[in-house]
């Protein structure tokens, strides 16, 4: 039996989610819809403990790598499937939808964690959201690991690229979707796939950013 998690990870009542949001589809994604917030910024007020919710949208970078899943299914179609920093879960939704036999979504916003169950429900697909932070994890068991949009932050990135590199060096395959934040390792990785993404204004600035689905090769 699992121990109880600390109090930051017990995350809260899924109605909190529903109640903060509207549910629907995804920009690029119209096989999908989220749990989404008019204004993020203004939510924060609610959730002042976690920091800004990132899971109340869809974030570029994991906007194009679930397209990308869902256009190349074969990617993840009866393989195990972690969702690394999944925010909203988009991208796990995604591994889900194309057939993955088991889809692990990760966080440390116990918010997220709700919102990653409410999203998984009203599209009716099996995610396991777990608010654990697996960044230092020494052994990666799962066949596919997926980051959406993880470069954003210089401390995160530092942590994520080890990670990652250890994933791909265990077996999996590993794939990253990035806008071009400003913290993604230039020359680390292999381009696979190029989108221009459809995004909102108040969260990137523009109407489309042109994003890049990278692979994470083993050292």
């Amino acid at each position: 039996m699992q121990p109880d998690p600390p109090p930051l990870c017990k995350a809260p009542e899924e109605a909190f989610v529903r109640d903060h949001t509207r549910l629907r589809t995804v920009p690029y994604l119209p096989e999908l819809r989220l749990h989404q917030a008019d204004d993020p910024y203004g939510l924060w007020e609610h959730t002042e403990d976690t920091g800004l919710p990132f899971w109340s949208f869809a974030w570029t970078g994991g906007l194009a790598l679930a397209r990308h899943v869902l256009d190349s299914p074969e990617l993840v179609r009866g393989r195990s499937v972690l969702d690394v920093a999944s925010g909203s879960g988009v991208v796990a939704l995604a591994a889900a939808l194309a057939g993955a036999s088991g889809v692990t979504a990760s966080e440390v916003d116990p918010y997220a964690v709700a919102a990653i169950n409410a999203n998984a429900d009203a599209n009716g697909v099996s995610v396991t959201a777990v608010c654990e932070d697996l960044l230092d994890s020494p052994r990666i068991d799962h066949d596919v690991v997926l980051a959406g949009d993880v470069f954003y932050d210089k401390a995160v990135s530092r942590r994520v690229e080890p990670f990652l590199r250890r994933a791909a060096e265990s077996g999996a395959l590993v794939l990253v979707g990035d806008p071009g934040r400003r913290y993604l390792p230039r020359g680390a990785f292999t381009a696979l796939a190029r989108y221009d993404v459809p995004v909102s204004r108040t969260a990137e600035g523009s109407r489309r950013r042109r994003t890049t689905v990278w692979q994470v090769p083993a050292r």
